[in-house]
């Protein structure tokens, strides 16, 4: 190991000396911080605490239900309207850092905030439900729109740690330490046991804070020089998307992929928003038993994230997507109609391994089907599709969850078979792609 660490090509750092270097450890640590967030308070945490709070029986887990899917579709939907804006600003001033440190500092404030309102006992009630509950459910959509925005920045500081033949090696790497973030985040829970969830987001803002610093301090922009710099329009961002778009519509293989994925990525963002609150409310695991079930799922992430890079290369990526789907489909069915623990943990680990491979096997995909010169735009439309798609998953579970409120517990078993309806819909488009005709219409 030792050996092949060290192993260097004429004209590049070796690997070890790539990951050492201190703006990429600096960079990946971030990576470590903010899917700590990402892993604590979107899809454990606070589903815990909305459901501690809200779901004192089957009707009312429902109405919470609605309420995490909602707060999710909302900070969804304004990272939808912000973020062409934000390729504009990256692209016209150079400035990364000095974003992602006031959008991460936001996003940290606010998480803090969480755990603040939550603490406090007002007596004020709106439609029956807590004042406190409101102004956390805000803080979080405040926290998790700056937190995702941080994110558009964050991925784009890559391209100025390194050379090109470097990119694959960096990624990697900061995906690895992210994963790593998950498993130590979650060692918050040892303050908080089976009960008062909302203990566990003040500790995840200051370890979100922490390690974030190396970033903050370690990293320098590049800005460009004021005279290069253009008058910035907040339309100038769509106007782009929409001229990416015209010319997307020239290559139909990787335009009907771009639909296809639109639906997979629909099921995705809705199963990591509310997989804590249906393993708890609906299938019966405690908080401990989905923690290790987290744990699970997140270690299934990385072997099927390893292993799809191999099946990849030896089937193709339209095949490894296609395998990936249908993993998907069966894991939701299993959830859907699980009446026993086990069901969940086949669902679960299932859907770790279906997440990291489609992680893989779509971005390889993606690079296959379009020129090389237009490759950075696809990739942004792509982008711009996933973020739309995940406004769209959760604001379908939230309503059915709500219209079905009085069913109970089967109100959430359909939520989760609509996701089944959204994955065979992007399967069966996936299947017309066809990447040898990627030819101009």
């Amino acid at each position: 190991m030792g050996k092949h660490l060290s192993r260097k090509i004429p004209g590049q750092r070796s690997q070890l000396a790539l990951y050492m270097s201190l703006p990429i450890l600096s960079w990946a640590f971030y990576d470590f911080a903010n899917t700590i967030f990402s892993s604590n308070i979107n899809t454990v945490f606070f589903p815990f605490y909305m459901d501690e709070v809200l779901g004192t029986d089957e009707v009312r887990q429902q109405v919470a239900s609605t309420f995490i899917s909602y707060a999710n579709a909302i900070a969804s939907f304004f990272l939808v309207v912000f973020s062409p804006l934000f390729g504009v600003w990256i692209d016209n001033t150079g400035y990364k850092k000095r974003f992602i440190v006031w959008f991460a500092s936001i996003s940290i404030l606010f998480t803090f905030m969480m755990g603040i309102f939550a603490s406090l006992n007002l007596n004020t009630n709106i439609s029956g439900v807590p004042l406190s509950l409101f102004l956390v459910v805000i803080s979080f959509v405040i926290a998790k729109f700056f937190f995702n925005s941080s994110l558009v920045f964050y991925d784009s500081m890559m391209g100025d740690l390194g050379t090109k033949e470097e990119m694959p090696l960096i990624s990697g790497f900061g995906v690895a330490v992210g994963y790593l973030g998950t498993i130590f985040g979650l060692l918050v829970y040892l303050m908080v046991s089976d009960g008062n969830f909302h203990r566990a987001f003040i500790p995840t803002a200051i370890m979100y804070l922490l390690f974030s610093l190396p970033l903050f301090f370690f990293i320098k922009d590049r800005p460009i020089p004021k005279e290069n710099r253009k008058s910035i329009k907040f339309i100038d961002g769509y106007k782009e998307i929409v001229n990416t778009f015209k010319e997307m519509k020239k290559y139909k293989a990787i335009f009907t992929f771009m639909i296809a994925y639109f639906f997979l990525n629909d099921a995705i963002a809705t199963t990591i928003a509310m997989m804590a609150v249906y393993a708890t409310a609906i299938v019966g695991f405690s908080s401990g038993q989905f923690i290790i079930l987290y744990l699970v799922s997140t270690i299934s992430t990385v072997i099927g994230s390893l292993a799809f890079g191999y099946i990849t290369k030896a089937i193709g990526s339209k095949r490894a997507v296609s395998i990936v789907s249908l993993l998907m489909i069966v894991a939701l069915i299993f959830a859907v109609f699980a009446t026993a623990q086990w069901m969940f943990w086949i669902a679960g680990s299932m859907f770790g391994i279906s997440l990291g491979s489609m992680w893989v096997t779509s971005r390889t995909l993606i690079i296959e089907l379009s020129p090389e010169e237009k490759r950075g735009q696809f990739f942004g439309l792509f982008a711009f599709s996933g973020k739309v798609s995940s406004i769209i998953g959760p604001a379908i579970y939230g309503t059915v969850t709500l219209l079905l409120k009085d069913y109970g517990t089967l109100a959430s078993r359909v939520a989760l078979g609509s996701l089944i309806i959204l994955t065979i819909i992007g399967l069966l488009v996936h299947l017309q792609v066809k990447p040898e005709t990627q030819n101009r219409l």
